[in-house]
C-alpha cells in the first residue's frame, strides 16, 4: 500500500522534541536580553505601543513605562495587519526612533520581524527579535531566526495547538540559537466577547513540558484594556516568567490596537498590585 510522506503523523505530538523538551535541561533556561535576564526569579515586564507612529509618541511612551518599572521597551516598526490599508509601520525610520529610546532610557527594545530579509535590519536595531502569531510557523523566518544569535520571543500561533508550538520553537533551536522567550497571546475560538481567549492553561503547560521561558500577552490575549490588568496578575499567579503589553500615551489616538492599550496611569497602578502578585508566588518585578 502507497503512503503519502506529506502525512502527518498523529502519534508526533505524543514525545516533545528533543531539544526544546524539559528534559533536555531541567534546571531551566535563562536568557538575557541586553544584560535584562528573562526566566529566572524576577518577573520581567515588556511595555510599550503597538506600533511606532512618530518621535513625541515613542519617547513619551518609554518615558512613561520606563518610569513604571518596565526593563524592555515593545514597539513594531514593521506590522502585520489584516487590512493592507491599515497601517503597516515606519520601517526603519521607526527602528532608528526605537534605539534613541533606548539610550535615553536604557531599556531594552523588543521588535517584529515579519520576513527573512528583515532579521540582519532589526538585529541591527533591538535588542530581541519577535516572531509574531501570523509568522509562527513561517519555517524560512524560524531558520534565519536560528541562524542567529539574537534572542528570539516567539508568539504561539493564534490556532496553534502547544505540541505545534514546540515544534515551532524547536526549528530556532536546532539551527543553533538557544535564546528563545515563548509567548501565549490568546488563541481563536467560538467566544466572541473578547478578541481572543487568552490561554492560562498554557503556562504552566509549558513550564512543566519546555525549559524555555514563558511570558504572556495579555493585550492581544483579550482586546479589552480594562482586562488586561486582571489577566497581567492571573498569569504571573500561574506562573509566568514576563508579561509583554500595550501602553500608549495616548490609547484613543493610536493607529493601532488602541482598544487594548493602557493608559500611562492603568499601567502604573498595575505595576504597583503586581509586586503583590509576584510576592505572594515567592517572586519579584526585575527594575532596572
Amino acid at each position: 500500500m502507497e503512503t503519502d510522506s506529506c502525512n502527518v503523523d498523529v502519534t508526533s505530538g505524543s514525545k516533545d522534541p528533543d531539544l526544546v523538551s524539559r528534559s533536555a535541561r531541567p534546571e531551566g533556561t535563562l536568557v538575557k536580553v541586553n544584560g535584562v535576564e528573562v526566566g529566572g526569579e524576577a518577573i520581567v515586564v515588556m511595555a510599550g505601543p503597538c506600533a511606532v507612529e512618530s518621535e513625541e509618541q515613542l519617547a513619551e511612551t518609554a518615558r512613561l513605562v520606563s518610569s513604571a518599572g518596565a526593563t524592555l521597551l515593545r514597539g513594531g516598526a514593521f506590522k502585520p495587519r489584516t487590512s493592507p490599508y491599515s497601517f503597516q509601520g515606519l520601517g526603519v525610520e521607526g527602528l532608528e526612533m526605537l534605539a534613541r529610546a533606548r539610550e535615553a532610557t536604557g531599556l531594552a527594545v523588543v521588535s517584529e520581524v515579519m520576513d527573512t530579509r528583515q532579521v540582519e535590519t532589526v538585529a541591527r536595531y533591538a535588542d530581541m527579535l519577535q516572531i509574531g502569531s501570523r509568522n509562527m510557523q513561517n519555517f524560512p523566518l524560524l531558520k534565519e531566526a536560528g541562524n542567529s544569535s539574537m534572542p528570539i520571543l516567539l508568539k504561539r500561533g493564534m490556532m496553534a495547538t502547544i505540541d505545534e508550538y514546540l515544534h515551532a520553537a524547536e526549528y530556532v533551536l536546532s539551527h543553533g540559537n538557544p535564546n528563545i522567550i515563548l509567548c501565549e497571546r490568546g488563541i481563536r475560538t467560538f467566544e466572541t466577547s473578547t478578541r481572543y481567549t487568552l490561554d492560562l492553561n498554557a503556562i504552566p503547560i509549558l513550564k512543566e513540558r519546555t525549559h524555555l521561558p514563558v511570558i504572556v500577552d495579555p493585550s492581544h490575549g483579550t482586546g479589552l484594556r480594562d482586562l488586561v490588568p486582571t489577566m497581567a496578575k492571573a498569569s504571573i499567579a500561574a506562573g509566568a516568567d514576563g508579561l509583554l503589553m500595550e501602553v500608549h500615551h495616548h490609547p484613543e489616538e493610536a493607529l493601532c490596537d488602541g482598544s487594548q492599550s493602557l493608559f500611562p496611569e492603568q499601567f502604573a497602578t498595575l505595576m504597583t498590585d503586581l509586586e503583590k502578585i509576584a510576592a505572594a508566588v515567592g517572586r519579584s518585578i526585575h527594575k532596572l
